[in-house]
């Protein structure tokens, strides 16, 4: 079941590479604007566009539940957005699975405190160029991108947390 996710996961296009993944090496370029996409809350019809969390520092973690990075990202994303969230920082987390009922046994497990939402279409993973699982991107309030992070391992943490305090202080 797992290898024909993985072979689904390459087939759409939006991936290199999965679990051996070089953080240096940026899915998107920093500096550009952050892509206009529509996501959804988890098996629901309704869409949003990200542009809303224009004025907010947005992390934005796409993931899946078949993703052991994924996994242990979320404690992380957990802890941050509880403790910067009142200070502009909103954290999106975007669902690539082709199951919805995955998704939802994924964080029947591992809650999120943060926002999630399912990309059903793709299209939101294409427009940010995703390469790998979990793929992150920091942007600031005025919707320039400023960091990719590909992958997570827990040293990750420290570095990641620091770029979005950068951010946050920067009004």
């Amino acid at each position: 079941m797992r290898n024909l996710r993985y072979q689904n996961f390459l087939k759409t296009g939006l991936a290199l590479a999965i679990f051996c993944v070089n953080p240096l090496v940026f899915a998107a370029e920093a500096g550009s604007a952050m892509p206009a996409c529509k996501v959804s809350p988890i098996g629901s019809n309704q869409t949003e566009d990200l542009q809303r969390y224009k004025g907010q520092v947005l992390y934005v973690d796409f993931w899946a539940s078949w993703c052991g990075p994924c996994a242990q990202s979320f404690p992380f994303l957990n802890e941050m957005h509880q403790q910067l969230k009142d200070q502009g920082l909103q954290i999106v987390g975007v669902n690539l699975d082709e199951n919805t009922e995955d998704a939802k046994a994924f964080l029947a497990k591992i809650p999120a405190s943060f926002t999630v939402v399912a990309d059903v279409s793709k299209q939101c993973a294409t427009d940010f160029d995703v390469k790998a699982m979990p793929s992150s991107y920091l942007i600031d309030r005025k919707g320039i991108l400023h960091h990719v992070h590909l992958g997570f391992r827990p040293g990750d943490a420290k570095e990641l947390r620091a770029l979005v305090e950068s951010l946050l202080a920067a009004k």
